[in-house]
């Protein structure tokens, strides 16, 4: 699995997978995407988008 420790912000997941910023909330929300509040801010683990990523493979 590999990955890293690095915390992206919302932008950048959502610039990475492709999306829209909307999208990352959605699946932080409702598709148990892991996610951590830093103060007021949204960040996420490289290494538990990748895994959360292999778990919802079409």
């Amino acid at each position: 699995m590999g990955g890293s420790n690095r915390l992206l912000s919302v932008e950048e997941l959502a610039a990475w997978l492709g999306v829209p910023k909307k999208t990352v909330y959605g699946c932080w929300r409702q598709w148990g995407l892991r996610g951590y509040r830093v103060g007021r801010y949204l960040r996420f683990r490289e290494r538990h988008v990748e895994e959360w990523l292999q778990t919802r493979e079409a």
